[in-house]
């Protein structure tokens, strides 16, 4: 795999022995795998370890692989999500799919094909993932919808109960770590990392 060692991939599922042969399967390859038994492990990992791609199963006890999905696509949207499943079918995948899954596999998984999957994934990722290599916080990213929505700072200010001040500091922030110069290019950044459609819908 082109460029596998700078990668690394969050992998979750509640059996030990298919933890084992996924993470076996990308070491082999050159990518860095982190595994978890369940969601809230991973979740409270993505908090502080950069992560290129996230791969989980549905059927899980506590929070399932649908559910994860959706808390990562509200904290961070610009990383792809593959939803594995032994139980899939036509409803599940359609969930899944419009969750905001960036693809969708059943068990036993083919080995070539996944890591087919799992290859195209990381480089569409790689060149999609300006925010990614520079971190929103948790407020930024709120006042990033925010501002996608079309609120002003006082607007803003008024909803987070902050000061317009304190809302000019972190929008200035939020705009250095996107890299925009202005709002045009806010928009382009946003829509490059899944977070607004051009067409002038938010996405996910």
């Amino acid at each position: 795999m082109t460029n596998a060692t700078s990668w690394h991939i969050f992998f979750v599922d509640d059996e030990p022995k298919v933890r084992m042969v996924v993470r076996k399967t990308l070491e082999r390859v050159g990518v860095s795998v982190t595994c978890f038994a369940d969601a809230d492990t991973c979740l409270a990992r993505l908090e502080s370890v950069p992560c290129d791609l996230l791969i989980t199963d549905v059927k899980m006890p506590g929070k399932d692989g649908i559910e994860l999905l959706m808390e990562v696509r509200k904290e961070r949207p610009w990383l792809p999500v593959v939803v594995v499943t032994g139980f899939g079918d036509v409803p599940m995948a359609v969930r899944a799919l419009k969750g905001g899954a960036a693809d969708f596999i059943e068990k036993p998984l083919d080995r070539e094909a996944f890591l087919e999957t799992v290859q195209r994934l990381l480089e569409e990722n790689a060149n999609r993932n300006a925010v990614a290599n520079h971190d929103l916080t948790k407020t930024e990213m709120r006042i990033l919808h925010l501002i996608l929505e079309g609120k002003n700072n006082r607007e803003i200010a008024a909803e987070l109960h902050r000061s317009p001040r304190t809302i000019e500091v972190h929008r200035s922030h939020v705009m250095h770590k996107m890299g925009a110069g202005n709002i045009v290019e806010l928009l382009r950044r946003a829509a490059d990392v899944g977070l607004f459609d051009l067409s002038g819908d938010l996405a996910g």
